[in-house]
């Protein structure tokens, strides 16, 4: 029986999951395959050697060694490591072996994912990143095979727990965002510094890998407007569930005539809508084609176990791209001619929270703002706060830009003491 060899990267919480995985279900995964899979030989960092797993599964599996790595008769390479480096030069040097490569690093293929893709073609082998955005919930196959026939239109996403945890609870319960995340903290479903969370970076890394495949143009994660949580309070949660809304961190990709435009932002979303009904941990991802219409993908997006599904899903396959010489099975295209539209071309409507001085006029001259911009207002809501007032504004579609000129303008008027908060609309 041919033998195929897998070479593993990593040992934190997923590496070690997937080398249990691996060597607990040879058989079973031999049997798909076809050949023999074996895990031949994992690259650990030094303190790794002293984990109690390293001794129960065998020291001989083990290197800290690249060279001897690589030198191993590897055919198909894991990366579970995670950041950017040294994972790019892993990657890069697995790629130049013309090894299959398999990663879940969001990171290092949000930022380099053309250069992968052309180095992958140019020896002839394949990239599997099913676990590098999703988790477990299968998205990257479908965008490369049973999507192939459609022009994606848009994606529409939830794609990071940990906000949706929080935002969950904070709609739920009635309790601010720093107790929500305290919370969120405790249950080990957000990190110490939760910054990558919580700011929308970890949901713009999985948006540009996710927005770069379904558009075909390389998106920079730094081109990506991204906006994260942390301006929400009760107040927000209160007016949106009155008018009939819910507040959910979107990541949204869209193409039309005028480009493509990527934005990571607090959204409200109309409550019959499915994502606004996706709770907890869960994430769930929405991609519109011209010819299949709207397609759901929903499930928990983290978790070793999870991760490790789709890991190990991805090293089948490159195993049975490696036993039949099927070689580089990537049908992502990166086109460079299209065009990266900014988040000022956009139009939505907005919900406007104000704290204004509870005087004669101030609100027509709130109102006054708006008009020159040529931004309507479809309603707007006052409650007295004390000496002053709260103003809640609804307004009808209007261009990202006309509203940022809008928001300048109100911020020059004294009457206008606070702008609270800004959030915009997904219809």
């Amino acid at each position: 029986m041919q033998k195929i060899n897998i070479g593993l990267i990593g040992f934190g919480v997923i590496g070690s999951q997937v080398a249990k995985t691996l060597l607990e279900k040879q058989l079973q995964l031999s049997r798909v395959v076809g050949a023999s899979v074996e895990l031949k030989k994992i690259k650990v960092a030094p303190a790794d050697l002293q984990k109690p797993l390293v001794k129960e599964l065998g020291s001989q599996l083990f290197t800290i060694d690249e060279d001897n790595f690589f030198n191993s008769g590897i055919n198909v390479v894991v990366e579970a490591m995670g950041g950017e480096y040294p994972a790019l030069e892993y990657l890069t040097r697995a790629l130049k072996n013309k090894c299959h490569l398999v990663t879940s690093n969001k990171e290092v293929l949000s930022k380099h994912l053309k250069e992968l893709i052309d180095l992958a073609a140019k020896n002839n082998v394949s990239i599997r990143a099913e676990a590098s955005v999703g988790g477990g919930i299968p998205l990257m196959l479908p965008l490369q095979e049973g999507l192939t026939a459609n022009k994606i239109i848009s994606i529409s996403a939830i794609i990071n727990g940990t906000t949706n945890y929080i935002l969950t609870r904070m709609k739920n319960e009635v309790c601010s965002y720093e107790e929500c995340l305290r919370e969120a903290q405790y249950l080990g479903y957000a990190e110490a510094n939760p910054v990558n969370d919580v700011e929308g970076y970890d949901a713009a890394y999985k948006l540009s890998i996710m927005a770069s495949l379904a558009f075909g143009l390389p998106i920079d994660p730094q081109d990506i407007y991204c906006e994260g949580i942390t301006k929400l309070s009760q107040a927000d949660f209160k007016y949106a569930d009155n008018m009939g809304y819910a507040i959910r961190l979107l990541a949204i990709g869209k193409e039309n005539e005028k480009g493509v435009s990527v934005r990571v932002h607090p959204a409200f979303i109309a409550k019959e809508k499915f994502l606004a009904k996706v709770d907890g941990v869960y994430n769930a991802v929405l991609f519109d084609g011209d010819l299949v219409g709207e397609v759901l993908f929903m499930g928990e997006g983290a978790g070793a176990k999870a991760t490790t599904s789709a890991v190990v899903a991805d090293v089948v396959n490159c195993c049975i791209d490696a036993l039949n010489n099927s070689n580089n099975r990537n049908r992502w295209q990166i086109d460079q001619d299209k065009k990266l539209t900014p988040i000022s071309n956009i139009e939505t409507r907005y919900y406007v929270r104000l704290l204004i001085a509870d005087r004669p006029g101030v609100l027509a001259s709130v109102a006054k703002c708006f008009g020159d911009h040529n931004i309507s207002i479809a309603s707007a809501l006052q409650q007295e706060r004390d000496d002053n007032a709260e103003v809640v504004i609804m307004t009808h579609t209007a261009v990202e830009s006309a509203m940022q000129k809008a928001i300048g303008q109100l911020n020059k008027i004294n009457t206008v003491l606070q702008i609270s908060n800004i959030i915009r609309v997904e219809e």
